[in-house]
Order: structure tokens, then C-alpha cells, then sequence
């Protein structure tokens, strides 16, 4: 299994304008495409206006694959367009990462 963690950073009082896009226009595309996260979660300390989600693939060929029909999608442009022109967004960090063996993540 391969996670793939995705860290965004948002505009300081813009994360719920932000989510309220990715919720309507983006996560049911990513959802198509992609299946459900394993979490999407918000900042309640630390790193203020900041975004993690984390999505599992069977492997890098898999994770490839999905990601390439989502990014041909015509409903992920409309989204990926939307995002770009509000200008909430402010850094992304995608790490990929695999489970250890002592704990394997159970979907």
C-alpha cells in the first residue's frame, strides 16, 4: 500500500471559503476517481490554516493510474479552475509514504 499525505497551506480566514469549493466541485470527482480518503482533517493547533488528507493506493502504478483519469476528468478541471481563481491556496506538500509491517493500515 502507498499513502499519499497531502499537506495544503490556506490564506489566513479563508479555509472554510476553501473547503466549501473542494466540498462542492472537487472531493465527489477525487471520490470517483480515487475512493474514499482514509482522513481529511483540519488544524485545530499548531499550524493554523492548514489542510492534511491522506488517500491510499495499491501502489505508485495505481496511484499513477487513478490521478491520470481524475486529471483528464472535465469535472476536476472546473474544480482545479475555480481553486486557482478564488486564490485561497497558498503551499502544497505531498509526501508518499508505505505502512510499516507492526501496523497496517485496515480499509
Amino acid at each position: 500500500m502507498l499513502v499519499d499525505a497531502r499537506t495544503y497551506t490556506i490564506k489566513p480566514g479563508c479555509t472554510a471559503a476553501h473547503l466549501k469549493i473542494y466540498e462542492e466541485l472537487g472531493f465527489p470527482v477525487q471520490v470517483r476517481h480515487i475512493g474514499q480518503p482514509i482522513a481529511y482533517l483540519q488544524a485545530e493547533s499548531g499550524e493554523m490554516n492548514t489542510l492534511l488528507h491522506l488517500w491510499a493506493y495499491e501502489s505508485a502504478a495505481d496511484r499513477e493510474q487513478r490521478r491520470a483519469g481524475m486529471a483528464k476528468d472535465p469535472a476536476w478541471q472546473k474544480y482545479l479552475a475555480a481553486n486557482r481563481e478564488a486564490g485561497y491556496l497558498l503551499g502544497q506538500r505531498t509526501t508518499l509514504m508505505t505502512p510499516v509491517s507492526f501496523a497496517p493500515l485496515k480499509r
